[in-house]
């Protein structure tokens, strides 16, 4: 049985929404120093809707594949929606990750939320009021 999936492979091969999004409505970077680790992601949002997502990893190719589901994922959907986006989630859809590897779509997730409360930030919007995935707790959400 091989370590990682196709769709892994894929994905790391093959990413998806790789670059940088200029005046982009959020942007959110979190990293991994143990692992060494760092994804970067752009949002562009009209009506509440991610109408573009880009992002920029530096890591391993599970970082990288994780970070390309994510944006998947995330496309052309609602903001509430893609606050709800789980590691699980991800690694799901990419068939599987090695469990030393599930640190990946963990920061995949975080990384999303980030640039998320960004785009929250910027609007002058108050997560904890507008965003069903804290349930009014934004400390579930790194607010």
């Amino acid at each position: 049985m091989p370590l990682y999936s196709e769709k892994v492979m894929d994905h790391f091969r093959n990413p998806r929404n790789v670059g940088v999004i200029e005046n982009a409505d959020g942007v959110g970077e979190v990293g991994n120093a143990k692992c060494g680790d760092i994804m970067k992601m752009y949002l562009k949002v009209d009506d509440g809707i991610i109408t573009d997502v880009k992002f920029e990893t530096f890591g391993c190719g599970s970082a990288i594949a994780s970070s390309s589901m994510a944006t998947e994922m995330i496309k052309g959907k609602p903001v509430e929606e893609a606050m709800k986006l789980t590691n699980k989630a991800v690694a799901e859809a990419l068939d599987g990750l090695p469990a030393h590897k599930l640190h990946c779509s963990v920061l995949a997730e975080e990384a999303i939320r980030a640039a998320l409360q960004d785009y929250y930030k910027r609007q002058g919007i108050d997560c904890g009021k507008s965003c069903t995935a804290c349930e009014g707790n934004c400390t579930s959400c790194g607010e």
